[in-house]
């Protein structure tokens, strides 16, 4: 009844309420669907229960997918990498209100534990496996660092981070990219299987944001609900969950350091 009242609303131009709507929530695709689902489920049921409005859960299959997706702005709030964050920015307009507590993102190049590989200038022409071509710490300020130290590879790009790590540890390739996080949260016979060879210089972590076209109302109350998940016990174990200690407040000069980088990748995406 409640799905036919709402296109009622929808066909005759009457104003819906904020509570009748559903919110999209759209996760990057660093990990399998099932995986992300089952991480950040609870979380959003939560922040559901908190705010009163019903927020749901999306992906996309793989993170070009889901660049198209955030920008046809088909996410009311998203959770984007870095360098998404600077291009999203601009076009559609998506406004970052937060980001994870006391970190920086560092991308990391990861072997075997029993690879003879002892540093980066043994990867010299080899293939290395990365989950996307614009995926900002495991992808683009790798492959940019070593490529400036005169080291040639050639870069293979999977679905996504549990990929990288599934086909390094099965030996497919000998090292790729990631962060320490999804490496954390990945699989335990793959993770135990897989060593850190090097990581990159940190940066300003994911963002939190929200499609300009948000309610004020809304934006506001997932602001607060959200960041009050810092003061109680049930949020902080929902936030360990993706590994976060917590989760602070940002604004959009936060990624200025991303911005310094000058990539060019997505700049297509910002064409008329």
């Amino acid at each position: 009844m409640k799905k036919l009242v709402y296109i009622a609303l929808l066909i005759f131009g009457l104003p819906i309420q904020a509570q009748d709507r559903v919110f999209t929530f759209g996760i990057v695709p660093q990990q399998s669907a099932i995986t992300l689902a089952k991480n950040w489920g609870p979380i959003l049921q939560h922040l559901s229960k908190e705010t009163g409005y019903k927020i749901v859960f999306r992906t996309a299959k793989d993170i070009p997918e889901f660049e198209q997706r955030v920008l046809k702005g088909e996410y009311d709030i998203a959770y984007m990498n870095p360098y998404h964050y600077t291009v999203f920015n601009k076009k559609p307009g998506y406004q970052a209100f937060a980001k994870q507590k006391d970190k920086l993102i560092y991308g990391i190049i990861v072997t075997r534990t029993d690879s003879p590989i002892k540093g980066l200038k043994e990867l010299d022409g080899e293939t290395l496996v990365f989950p996307s071509p614009a995926a900002f710490a495991a992808s683009v300020v790798p492959r940019s660092s070593i490529a400036a130290m005169g080291i040639n590879f050639t870069p293979q790009y999977v679905s996504s981070h549990d990929s990288v790590y599934l086909n390094v540890s099965k030996g497919f390739f000998p090292a790729g990219g990631g962060i320490e996080r999804t490496l954390n949260n990945t699989n335990s016979d793959v993770r135990d299987s897989l060593k850190v060879l090097w990581r990159t210089p940190g940066y300003t972590p994911h963002a939190f944001a929200t499609h300009p076209s948000l309610p004020e109302a809304v934006r506001s109350k997932v602001v607060e609900k959200m960041l009050a998940m810092n003061n109680s016990k049930e949020g902080l174990a929902l936030l360990e969950r993706i590994k976060f200690k917590g989760l602070e407040s940002a604004e959009n000069s936060d990624w200025d350091d991303v911005r310094s980088l000058n990539i060019t990748l997505l700049d297509s995406l910002l064409e008329p």
